[in-house]
């Protein structure tokens, strides 16, 4: 038997009247590749100047960070895995694996986009299984006035236990290869690209639930970084040492 391994997902908050509801998209497979990339941090507008007399490490803010990865998903094995997740595989037989596409997509609308309003209103609940996962609800003019207008959802990106930060979704293509009788796709590949939110970003969000949960994580997800970052420093570190010049 193979040995048991952690998944990858993506956690989106989405607001309502009754606080911040998670709608989690748990990856069926693991890509087997993640572009991790690093933008510098930003320049103090003096630092670029030699004759400034500023020192040139100066930066304003922290470096930029976003991740770019491929997702696999297939309604065939969905269905065949269907006495360890029923759920997951009725839903497949229904509807291939359009649903997982829906939660995907759902990820780069506004709360209070033009349409949504059903959405995003006094009713909502979540169903999560294996990576499916579908919002329900019923609108209402309270749920209106309670949810805040034009904003996306907050977005945690899980991949494992040391990384689980705050993003937001800024490039997403899909491309579906197979379909069923009804035209529902039963496999598709996922290009999907995130950026980090930086702490700046973070603190010009409204003040609420969601705005916490964004900071805890980035917060978090930075601290393990530090320890990690400690953790190497002796790691070969007295051979390189010996050839570096006075004063080290």
């Amino acid at each position: 038997m193979a040995a048991s391994y952690m998944k990858g997902a993506l956690l989106s908050f989405m607001p309502s009247i009754v606080g911040s509801l998670p709608n989690v998209i748990v990856f069926q497979y693991n890509p087997e590749t993640i572009t991790h990339t690093w933008t510098a941090a930003a320049d103090s507008p003096k630092a670029t100047d030699p004759k400034s007399g500023v020192d040139p490490r100066a930066a304003d803010r922290v470096p930029g960070e976003s991740f770019s990865f491929k997702l696999s998903l297939d309604a065939n094995d969905m269905i065949a895995n269907g006495n360890a997740n029923p759920v997951a595989a009725g839903l497949a037989t229904a509807s291939g694996v359009y649903t997982r596409l829906a939660a995907l997509e759902m990820l780069q609308y506004p709360s209070g986009a033009p349409g949504l309003a059903s959405l995003v209103g006094s009713v909502s609940a979540s169903i999560s299984a294996s990576g499916v996962s579908l919002s329900v609800s019923a609108g209402g003019s309270a749920a209106k006035a309670s949810v805040p207008r034009s904003e996306v959802p907050v977005v945690l990106f899980v991949w494992g236990p040391l990384r689980i930060v705050p993003v937001r979704v800024t490039q997403l293509s899909i491309t579906e290869t197979m379909y069923d009788s009804l035209l529902n796709p039963i496999h598709a590949d996922v290009s999907i690209s995130l950026k980090v939110l930086t702490p700046e970003e973070i603190s010009g969000m409204n003040e609420g639930e969601m705005k916490q949960i964004a900071k805890v994580a980035y917060t978090y997800s930075q601290g393990l970084r530090q320890v990690q970052a400690v953790a190497n420093l002796g790691d070969a570190a007295a051979s390189i040492i010996g050839i570096l010049p006075s004063p080290f």
